[in-house]
């Protein structure tokens, strides 16, 4: 394993800096391309140690300042002037990334120096382990550059996505860390390099901040520089190809509730609205925990397992059966008991086994659900979903929840994240892996304050997600304040620039201050990582994403403006049929009810037919005109004196 080129540096042991198993010095001319973060190689007398340099520091033969300070007369000016150069020693510190052979493990040898080949790198990360062979696994996530060296370098899909070990975690301060970036590049790298082998993957996004996944299928704009880099990871520059967009409505129930909204963009993006039932099963998440009790959730069961989406027969109460498919048919039913408890008076105080009061605080948090999230959740019962069970392979599915509110954003991730779980048990998803990504995770799994449905969700996800193919994709400014057990499952994590107040934390002890000084300074698309098979972190560079950025994508796709309502429905209806004229679509609105307007229009979105404008028509049903009374005929007034009795 000779080099070519000769040695950079050479190992120095002393008594106060030895070498051992774990670190080693050593020392370089001044000149030297070496840095924080280079892959180094050591070889001698049969050992071969590969090692990443974590630390560096310079002096000279003076024993102290004051030795210079005389020697230039007290003058900085004639510091430069002495008759020889004073000898400089430039000081390196590593930490060992593997040995060669591993066993017996021992010191690091006296040897000389060499910066890593691509070769070495290879070696040194363990990479060979699953990049070569008949079933490679690699997965690219950047290159390693130092001292003119550049290297791709690679992650174990089975430490990535599982069965192995599973999740990503990213980490670092907004807006110059380049997370969504970083998460971008990654699900492109998975869809272009994940192995056949290993089955069918899928992403699913949750855009929590403005425009930032909005663009996905977009190609964004790439420099040479960017093309070069991903021709040298074996990438290919595309966008994705196969995405799908789901917003809910804003509160008028005909806009949608997203920055997506350009005539270009509406071919893939579909609302997303649910109903009583999608609602029910999570009650847990939208119910004000303080509030509602074990009386109120023995309620809550007894209305999901015994009256909703089933006919519920009670003679007591009327003599038909209820059939409670909507909010507006669970209120029906409420009356119903209300009315029945009314008439038994002051003795009346329990409704099977549950009491009035029960009930009616039941019914006062479950009524509110459709007007706090309204937009996403209906009074109708008529539900539009993500596809469950039709999940494609290499596609990308992103619930726009940027512009909700906090409860309704986490009914989704709870019913989202739950339904994923549900059919992956099942096998009948689609694809294999599930990717989710989740951006701000401070806010939804922080490491302080009460316990919450969605941080148990997430937790849960990272404890036992990979063993169903479900892998947690996060993100957030502040490792340090996310739930521990979250991140800490994590298998790989990515760190961008840092705060320094964040590094200053006791979970970042291990890094030593000259690692610290580059993660508060990195770049803009260089970023730390650690992986299982890396035994300390490594500095790489990615590319630019193929997609368009947020900012960008808002320049070129400005959001249409928001309608009313007529105006509304007859977009909605010419991205079935282009050749549907709005002032058709207003005519056959005049006087209808704004409630059987938008039942039409879900019903016509579900359906998809060839003639959607007649379709919509028909559900709308016959319009019923005021009919004008007139004067009565055929029986002529009473007069005085004609009725036989003289009146």
């Amino acid at each position: 394993m000779s080099q070519d080129v000769p040695p950079l540096g050479q190992v120095v042991a002393t008594e106060l800096k030895p070498s051992t198993p774990h670190q080693f010095h050593f020392w370089t001319a001044r000149d030297a391309p070496m840095g924080i973060g280079a892959i180094v190689r050591v070889e001698h007398a049969g050992r071969v140690v590969f090692g990443v340099v974590t630390d560096g520091v310079a002096y000279s033969d003076l024993a102290t300042p004051m030795h210079a300070v005389i020697g230039a007369d007290g003058d900085p000016v004639a510091a430069g002037l002495e008759p020889s150069e004073r000898v400089e020693i430039r000081l390196f510190t590593a930490s060992v990334l593997r040995q060669m052979p591993e066993e017996p493990l021992q010191p690091v040898p006296l040897g000389p120096v060499w910066l890593a080949s691509d070769q070495d790198v290879a070696l040194a990360l363990r990479m060979d382990a699953y990049t070569a062979g008949d079933r490679p696994t690699g997965i690219p996530v950047g290159l390693y550059a130092a001292g003119g060296l550049e290297s791709p370098v690679y992650l174990d899909c089975d430490f990535l996505l599982g069965p192995e070990a599973a999740h990503l975690n990213i980490t670092g301060v907004s807006g110059l860390a380049t997370k969504t970036s970083a998460v971008e590049f990654m699900l492109g790298s998975i869809f272009g390099t994940f192995p056949r082998h290993k089955g069918s993957v899928a992403a699913l996004c949750f855009n929590v901040k403005g425009p930032d996944l909005c663009f996905l299928d977009q190609p964004g704009a790439l420099s040479d520089e960017d093309r070069r880099q991903y021709a040298r990871l074996g990438l290919r520059p595309e966008p994705f190809e196969d995405v799908h967009y789901y917003a809910p409505f804003k509160p008028d129930g005909v806009n949608l509730n997203t920055l997506r909204t350009h005539e270009a963009l509406a071919a893939n993006t579909q609302p997303l609205v649910w109903g009583l039932r999608e609602v029910l099963d999570y009650a847990e998440v939208v119910l004000n925990r303080d509030d509602v009790d074990a009386k109120a959730d023995a309620f809550i069961d007894f209305l999901a397992e015994r009256v909703v989406g089933r006919e519920y027969q009670d003679d007591m109460l009327r003599g038909k059966p209820f059939l409670v498919q909507s909010f507006a048919d669970l209120e029906v039913f409420f009356r119903a008991i209300f009315d029945f408890m009314e008439v038994l008076g002051k003795g009346g105080e329990v409704w099977k086994t549950h009491h009035l009061a029960t009930i009616r605080k039941v019914r006062n948090r479950l009524s509110n659900i459709s007007t706090r999230s309204k937009g996403l959740v209906t009074d109708d019962g008529v539900a539009q979903d993500l596809p469950w069970g039709a999940f494609a392979d290499r596609s990308v599915h992103v619930v726009d929840v940027a512009g909700l509110d906090p409860l309704a954003q986490d009914l989704v991730f709870a019913r989202v994240v739950s339904k994923l779980r549900e059919h992956l048990e099942r096998r009948d998803l689609g694809v294999d892996h599930v990717v989710v990504f989740v951006d701000e995770l401070n806010k939804y799994a922080p490491a302080d304050g009460a316990e919450t449905y969605v941080r148990k969700m997430l937790l849960d996800l990272s404890e036992r997600g990979r063993y169903l193919g479900l892998v947690l994709f996060a993100a957030q400014q502040f490792r340090s304040q996310v739930q521990r057990r979250v991140v800490g499952n994590a298998g790989t994590a990515v760190f961008g620039r840092m705060d320094m107040d964040e590094l200053a934390m006791p979970a970042y002890a291990t890094l030593s201050p000259a690692i610290k000084i580059k993660l508060a300074t990195l770049p803009k698309g260089e970023l730390m990582v650690r992986h299982p098979h890396f035994t300390q972190p490594i500095f790489v560079r990615f590319p630019r994403p193929a997609v368009l950025g947020g900012r960008e994508g808002i320049e070129r796709f400005p959001p249409g403006p928001e309608l009313p309502f007529a105006g509304a429905v007859a977009r909605q209806l010419r991205r079935l049929d282009r050749r549907i004229a709005p002032s058709a679509v207003e005519a056959l609105l005049e006087g209808r009810r704004e409630d059987d307007v938008r039942r039409a229009l879900s019903a016509t979105r579900r359906e998809r037919p060839a003639d959607p404008l007649a379709f919509f028509s028909a559900c709308l049903g016959r319009r019923v005109n005021g009919e004008v009374v007139g004067p009565r005929r055929g029986v002529p007034a009473v007069k005085h004196g004609d009725d036989g009795y003289g009146i």
